[in-house]
């Protein structure tokens, strides 16, 4: 099963743009690119206080981008929670 998911995340991150791949995941104040485009924000609950997690996609290769914007977790930041 493991081998499937390897399989899986080589294959999306192939269909990322230059630009998309050279985001920095999981790290507070990253910076997105250019051609990201800003949806929606939403709160979430996180350890007992509200964070925002503004949804973004990609105008060249259409993938989708979650930014957390976490204080108290340096770690929050950037994820591709699909394609």
């Amino acid at each position: 099963m493991s081998d499937n998911y390897k399989i899986a995340a080589e294959a999306r991150e192939a269909a990322l743009c230059e630009s998309c791949r050279g985001i920095q995941r999981d790290w507070r104040r990253a910076p997105g690119h250019a051609e990201l485009v800003q949806g929606e924000n939403r709160k979430e609950d996180r350890d007992g206080h509200s964070v925002t997690v503004t949804r973004y996609r990609c105008a060249r290769c259409a993938s989708i981008w979650d930014y957390e914007n976490n204080k108290s977790n340096q770690r929050a930041g950037w994820s591709l929670p699909r394609r």
